[in-house]
């Protein structure tokens, strides 16, 4: 029996910034608060997106930045594409000072779209 992959028409990408020395904890709680600050974002203004991302199984995927204004570029795109998105501020308690910009959430949107703006970065 041959398995198939699934093919997703709607994917979610965090991309977190690689320069700031996060520890591994630090980047898996940036990542979820990207994931889910974007995903509520898309849920109030896209919200037949949200539910067919949903039903999909909520394909994320996560990528590597180097700097802020990476970071900055991607949101411009994300601004440019219409797509929903929420860049992350860190509240500076623990490893970076505050209003750090670490990662930023692009989507749940159409895969296709999400890919004119994230589709030459590297896997985290």
């Amino acid at each position: 029996m041959v398995m198939s992959t699934p093919q997703f028409k709607y994917k979610q990408v965090i991309a977190v910034r690689t320069d700031l020395g996060m520890s591994r904890g630090k980047i898996a709680v940036q990542v979820a608060h990207g994931a889910v600050s974007a995903a509520e974002r898309t849920r109030v203004t896209h919200q037949d997106i949200w539910r067919a991302w949903l039903r999909e199984g909520q394909k994320k995927v996560a990528v590597r930045v180097s700097s802020e204004d990476e970071l900055l570029e991607l949101r411009r795109l994300a601004v440019v594409h219409r797509i929903p998105h929420a860049l992350i501020r860190d509240a500076g308690l623990t490893e970076l000072p505050p209003n750090t910009m670490t990662v930023i959430g692009i989507g749940p949107a159409q895969a296709e779209l999400i890919d004119k703006v994230t589709g030459s970065l590297k896997l985290l």
